[in-house]
């Protein structure tokens, strides 16, 4: 089931309760200093990563990667969403999505887990079981999370929404809260799913997560 189909606009209105380096001009062409080595991340994830039903150069890969490069970086960010996606679907492609040379991923997972209202100690697994074979390959990671909707219960969603802080806390991993903070039923920012950000909505994910991702990738990446 494509995660498009499982929320309606009032279900998503609901889940909205829920060292840099210089750039320098030479030959009259903008490029990255020296110190800013090559490196690739991963963003693995569902369909909010994949950019569903969003041209390719406006999904959240393509846009973060425009982004990064125009700070300085020597970022590639590979597009390692896919649509309707669980996290157990992301466990059983992990190690054929995730070469060894990736310098990080940006995990973001667990939507799809939540909308089928999946018990929250599945994708708790699941994401532990992502972090440890990552953890293994000594490969970093930075965890944007998601919130449960509020109408599945103060149960299931106060353990759903714990996973992601007690997750990055577990693994020392940097923690995006809410990979769709102040996009979520933002009507000008969604489809007309009410759901899924258009490009727009993914622009504006990529400017409130920039700053904490920059901060990552100048920790050593």
């Amino acid at each position: 089931m494509r995660f498009i189909y499982a929320l309606s606009c009032r279900f998503a209105i609901v889940l909205l309760g829920l060292a840099v380096p210089l750039l320098s001009l030479e030959g009259g062409f903008m490029t990255a200093r020296a110190d800013s080595p090559h490196r690739t991340l991963i963003a693995f994830g569902d369909s909010l990563t994949a950019g569903y039903l969003l041209p390719a150069d406006q999904s959240f890969p393509a846009q973060l990667e425009r982004a990064l490069r125009a700070k300085g970086y020597d970022i590639t960010v590979v597009n390692g969403g896919v649509s309707g996606d669980t996290t157990a679907d992301g466990l059983a492609r992990l190690d054929w999505t995730v070469p060894d040379d990736s310098a990080g991923v940006i995990l973001e997972l667990g939507a799809n887990d939540m909308l089928r209202g999946i018990d929250p100690a599945i994708p708790r697994r699941n994401l532990i079981a992502i972090l440890e074979r990552l953890k293994e390959r000594k490969i970093p990671v930075f965890i944007a999370g998601m919130k449960a909707a509020r109408n599945l219960g103060e149960a299931y969603t106060g353990a759903f929404d714990a996973i992601y802080p007690d997750l990055a806390q577990a693994y020392g991993a940097p923690l995006y809260p809410f990979f769709l903070d102040g996009v979520a039923a933002q009507p000008g920012l969604i489809l007309e799913d009410g759901l899924h950000p258009n490009s727009e909505g993914v622009k504006e994910i990529v400017r409130r997560i920039q700053p904490m991702l920059e901060s990552w990738i100048g920790s050593g990446l």
